[in-house]
């Protein structure tokens, strides 16, 4: 199965966790080590707030390719029988969009341009998946 036909929702499932990674990832290389500093501090990133900030930040800036802002679409607008709980629909779908992205360039092998988008959001170079992986 060619990775433009999996379902939206299961690119963002996959996007989440290794989202969610390079956020503990960075949070454990800038030395913060407590479990519930931690936690508070990833909540920033990992949030639908946070995601959805995070991706508008990269549309405003022009930062994506034609081909990224189509599997953003995509996830956006797939139509999801349940409402999200904890935000707005439209923050929702974003933060969706960003992590259908990420699942994505992963399953793409684009570890490169992974990093680097993560390496934008985060403000700190990343390089935690390498092509060869």
């Amino acid at each position: 199965m060619k990775t433009v036909e999996i379902n939206s929702l299961a690119l963002a499932y996959l996007g989440d966790s290794i989202y969610e990674l390079y956020v503990r990832f960075y949070l454990m290389n800038r030395q913060v080590y407590k479990v519930n500093e931690l936690q508070e501090q990833a909540k920033k990133y990992v949030s639908a707030k946070g995601q959805a900030h995070s991706l508008k930040q990269l549309l405003e800036q022009n930062l994506l390719t034609e081909e990224e802002q189509q599997i953003i679409k995509r996830a956006r607008n797939h139509k999801s029988h349940k409402s999200p709980k904890n935000t707005d629909v439209v923050t929702y779908k974003l933060s969706t969009g960003l992590e259908a992205l990420i699942g994505y360039l992963f399953l793409e092998n684009k570890k490169d341009r992974l990093n680097q988008i993560m390496t934008l959001i985060l403000g700190e170079e990343l390089c935690i998946f390498t092509e060869k992986m």
